[in-house]
């Protein structure tokens, strides 16, 4: 009876676990820092910070988290480089275009990335800002 009451809390405890947001507490956590001041400088840019052109801003954080799933190993988690090229002021050398066919066809000794086509252009969207 008890194994059977433990195994109940446990599925319970993952259910919970599973609903308690743990993505969108972590999004909302690295989107105050650093994404909060690009997202303001470039509704500033943009003229408005509200929805239409903002699908990219919104997902910074989404983007963010694929570039450290599919990237940092090699290009560091913090963009300083490693065993691939520093990609802190990336932007300013490539645009998201430019960025989306890199990822996707490689560069150089950089192979083709197995990313889809929406999460490539999300991470190349992100690191086109990086200026």
């Amino acid at each position: 009876m008890k194994w059977k009451l433990l195994s109940v809390l446990f599925v319970a405890m993952l259910v919970l676990a599973a609903c308690g947001g743990g993505g969108g507490d972590e999004s909302s956590d690295d989107s105050g820092g650093d994404d909060t001041t690009t997202e303001e400088q470039e509704g500033m840019d943009e003229g408005n910070g509200d929805s239409g052109d903002s699908g990219g801003e919104m997902d910074s954080a989404a983007a963010e988290e694929a570039y450290q799933t599919n990237c940092s190993s090699c290009h560091g988690g913090d963009l300083g480089g490693g065993v691939g090229p520093a990609l802190d002021s990336v932007g300013a050398d490539y645009s998201e275009d430019e960025i989306v066919d890199i990822i996707q066809n490689g560069n150089g000794d950089m192979p083709a990335q197995d990313v889809d086509d929406e999460t490539a252009q999300q991470i190349a969207g992100w690191l086109a800002q990086k200026q």
